[in-house]
């Protein structure tokens, strides 16, 4: 069967490539109203790898580089108008070497390490746990803590959870005498990461016991309730997700998945810079290829968890590309990347009854960051413009859209192949869209053109709601291989879109989108 669907596709892609397809027709169903999208699904993820801290979030109060409390001014001000809403720390593979009592006190004193996951850098402790909580606070974001459960001790966790949290004892008269008096209340606690991997090699049975263990001792203080997070599976690993529902029941509050686009169809990594039609779509078709493996492990969590009460977050996701020469991890950010971002959320939107929250890897200077820098100077990223024109549809309501009359293109996906739920090819939608109606009666609608190479005509009609004012914004450039530079940053930002009308006779809105290209409209 799913081979007569594949070439019933294809027939259709090969028919309509000699002629001008039919406008796109999207159906926004304001009358069928669904969940809220949690803000936390815009979440960021910040490691100690590369230059994500030192040179892209913190110089140090004594730097030449303009900053505020040692925090880059100009990084600074780019998140708090990003509204970052949550920041996870300190790793990624870093945390289950990281402990935190190196990363307190004066910072003469802080003890050096070697990061053996990232190089091989010296790590001199001047970010720690001081210097991100406060970022956090600053910023006004919820701060994620990954604890060291690969190398650490239950002590030193449950230690840690007292000394940001504990309003007296022992630990809190230590971070009084490191200069901070009251808790930050930290809410959101990693137990492990990638525990199936760098952060234990452990299976899934050990894991599970070792989640078990730790909770007991990560306990509240003062009113703050911990939100405990369970290191989940990594993109196909259904039987990790089968047996941490099974052992762990309702001991944690949410599970994580990680899922990278990966690029190289046999395994070697591709440039994020120079790529071709096939790599372009290859990308895309890896980058949807999220919404199965969600389905997939939300299906099992729900036979341990028939209510739903235990959600899915994405903490770790985003594309991986060849680091350039002589980095760790810092790779250019293209068109391509901000459609990856676009089509990733408009699935976690889709998804948002069970997905609380996603992390973006990472914000500066690595994988698919928000931030690049060099020196004194800063880049924003399409994705960072991308994750700013998506920003109306943080804690607003998702509303259900169809679509109509979209190209669907074949890609292959060899890399995969061999997986069981995986086919050698997999069909691509070349446009996608998402739907939120925020607290005012405002209407959000995002859309993006997947073609490589050709604008979309597309007609939006509206059930339960009518149109009376319409505007937009649109993320664009000449080519998708477009990239800002830090000698032209602003080649790609989000600039203002008239191009959308309100047809009086039916009360549809017409528009088109540029070859890969996303708009968002703002309908009242």
């Amino acid at each position: 069967m799913k081979k007569i669907l594949l070439s019933a596709i294809a027939l259709t892609v090969a028919m309509a490539a000699g002629a001008k397809s039919d406008p796109v027709k999207v159906t926004v169903n304001a009358d069928q109203p669904g969940a809220t999208i949690n803000k936390n699904i815009y979440g960021q993820f910040s490691e100690h790898l590369g230059t994500c801290i030192y040179g892209g979030l913190w110089v140090g109060p004594e730097s030449k580089i303009p900053n505020i409390k040692g925090y880059r001014t100009d990084v600074f001000n780019a998140l708090k108008d990003l509204e970052v809403p949550v920041m996870r720390w300190p790793g990624g593979c870093y945390a289950d070497e990281y402990h935190w009592q190196d990363g307190i006190g004066p910072k003469e004193n802080r003890p050096v390490m070697v990061n053996n996951n990232w190089g091989g850098i010296v790590e001199d402790n001047s970010f720690g746990t001081h210097e991100f909580l406060n970022l956090c606070e600053m910023l006004g974001c919820e701060p994620y803590i990954s604890l060291n459960v690969g190398s650490g001790s239950v002590q030193e966790a449950a230690q840690w959870i007292e000394y940001m949290n504990a309003e007296n004892g022992p630990q809190a008269k230590i971070r009084e005498k490191n200069g901070r008096k009251e808790p930050w209340h930290v809410k959101y606690i990693g137990i492990g990461n990638e525990a199936w991997g760098c952060g234990g090699n452990m299976r899934p049975e050990y894991y599970s016991d070792i989640f078990r263990r730790y909770q007991t001792y990560c306990r509240d203080f003062n009113g703050t309730s911990l939100y405990k997070i369970a290191s989940g599976a990594t993109d196909y690993d259904y039987e990790w997700t089968e047996v941490l529902m099974d052992r762990i029941g309702s001991m944690a509050n949410a599970v994580s998945l990680h899922y990278y686009t990966v690029s190289g169809w046999v395994g070697a990594k591709k440039p994020a810079l120079g790529f071709d039609e096939d790599d372009y779509y290859w990308c895309l078709g890896k980058c949807l290829g999220i919404e199965p493996v969600i389905q997939k492990h939300l299906a099992i969590m729900s036979k341990a968890d028939p209510e739903n009460t235990i959600p899915l977050l994405v903490d770790e996701w985003g594309t991986w590309w060849e680091p350039e020469p002589g980095t760790q991890l810092y790779q250019q950010n293209t068109m391509r990347d901000a459609l990856v971002a676009s089509l990733s959320l408009d699935v976690f939107h889709k998804y948002c009854d069970r997905i609380q929250m996603t992390n973006i890897a990472q914000v500066a200077n690595v994988l698919q960051s928000m931030i690049l820098t060099k020196d004194d100077k800063m880049v924003l990223t399409p994705t960072y413009w991308l994750y700013y024109m998506y920003k109306p549809h943080k804690d607003a309501t998702f509303i259900p859209t169809s679509l109509e009359n979209v190209a669907v293109k074949l890609t292959p996906n060899e890399r995969y192949a061999a997986n069981p739920d995986e086919t050698a090819t997999r069909p691509l939608p070349l446009f996608s869209s998402t739907a939120s109606k925020d607290k005012a009666g405002k209407l959000h609608v995002s859309m993006s053109n997947v073609k490589l190479d050709q604008e979309q005509e597309v007609t939006v009609s509206l059930n339960g709601m009518k149109a009376k004012k319409v505007s937009g914004k649109i993320l664009t450039s000449d080519k998708a291989t477009d990239y800002n530079t830090f000698e032209n940053p602003d080649k790609i930002r989000l600039a203002d879109f008239d191009g959308a009308k309100i047809d009086k006779k039916t009360g549809a809105i017409t528009l088109t989108i540029p070859a890969a290209s996303i708009v968002t409209l703002e309908i009242e």
